[in-house]
């Protein structure tokens, strides 16, 4: 099969790959429809993460399940699914919880090997294993009309983790809310937000169709600057206070200070961008202000049954974020795209 590879910075290929094999009666193999490039595939694309060596990539898919182990439940084969972009088991104490992203067993598309120690490929691919497919794959009733097939693909990962933004926030009906970070993770907790009934929502960009895309998720108003002036202008829209709830949707330390900022004493800031480098909380200001800050890897598996009927009920859109679709065979072009801005986020098809 054909498979996207990352070899060093800036160097994707897509190559001829070993197709999946069931390895453990508890996997599937799943044909891809869509899978896409996500935010957090930039840092080792950037080098700001190490590739070692060269390794398949992508963690974000829908497919048709074309293979099955004898131990996955419910499953056929034929079935449009949903692969949340990490995998669990459904039996530990985090999934009990409903933190399948912390799962003692979990593992992540393009990671290998899985936490059973067997290989596990990239999700831009034509075709992946899943292991514990039963209790990590969500079905979509079909028919699956081709024009819902981005916004199912945002509840792998990007959507699914805006949503957890929203929620690790608290945002709710009267809450004011600030949006750090344009990308589509950012977009889409501008959406979650509005989803969740927030009465303010300020997004925080400087590009203008991303500005024209908050506002069409539910941004009321836009702040184009950063830093102290940033503050200021939130300010100013908030009749001098600051927001209830700020969401950090980028994963560095200017991100984090900067939603640490933008909201009041005993507000709540819900973070998600991954941590690049390795940003440090300021413990006397969070003390200070009693701010409480949650949030993390989202677990997107334990949201998608939630957001599943209003994506087929098409009452919200979250599949706009993807401006570029790209055949597989030009993932490289899909990373060059994002990463100079010239696409919010690239949906591919094998």
């Amino acid at each position: 099969m054909r498979a996207a590879v990352i070899h060093a910075p800036r160097d994707i290929r897509v190559e001829d790959r070993d197709a999946p094999e069931l390895l453990a009666p508890t996997d599937a193999v799943v044909r891809v429809v869509a899978a896409c490039v996500c935010g957090s595939d930039l840092w080792p694309y950037r080098g700001v993460r190490d590739t070692k060596e060269p390794r398949a990539i992508g963690h974000e898919f829908v497919g048709v399940v074309e293979q099955l182990g004898e131990s996955t439940g419910d499953l056929h084969v034929g079935d449009f699914v949903i692969a949340p972009f990490t995998t669990n088991d459904g039996t530990c104490q985090a999934c009990a919880h409903g933190m399948t992203s912390g799962c003692d067993h979990g593992s992540t598309f393009g990671v290998t090997p899985d936490a059973h120690g067997l290989p596990l490929g990239g999700a831009q691919a034509e075709a992946v294993r899943v292991p514990d497919a039963a209790a990590s794959l969500v079905v979509v009733p079909g028919p699956v009309d081709d024009d819902l097939i981005p916004s199912l693909l945002t509840l792998s990962d990007v959507f699914s983790t805006g949503h957890h933004a929203a929620v690790s926030a608290e945002v709710g009906p009267g809450r004011t809310v600030v949006v750090v970070g344009d990308g589509a993770v950012g977009l889409s907790a501008v959406l979650a937000a509005k989803r969740l009934g927030a009465e303010r929502i300020i997004a925080m960009s400087r590009h203008a169709d991303r500005q024209a895309l908050a506002r069409e998720f539910g941004a009321t108003d836009i702040v184009d600057t950063r830093g102290d002036e940033g503050v200021q202008a939130v300010r100013d829209l908030l009749d001098g206070d600051l927001a209830d709830c700020a969401l950090e949707a980028v994963g560095t330390a200017e991100s984090m200070d900067q939603a640490l900022r933008v909201v009041r004493a005993g507000g709540n800031v819900g973070y998600v961008g991954v941590p690049a480098g390795d940003p440090e909380l300021p413990m006397p200001f969070l003390f200070g202000r009693n701010i409480t800050v949650g949030g993390g890897m989202a677990p997107a598996r334990a949201y998608i049954p939630e957001l599943l009927p209003d994506v087929l009920a098409r009452r919200i859109e979250p599949g706009k974020v993807f401006d570029l679709e790209l055949p597989l065979e030009q993932a490289a072009e899909a990373y060059a795209a994002m990463d100079e801005r010239r696409a919010i986020k690239v949906l591919l098809r094998p």
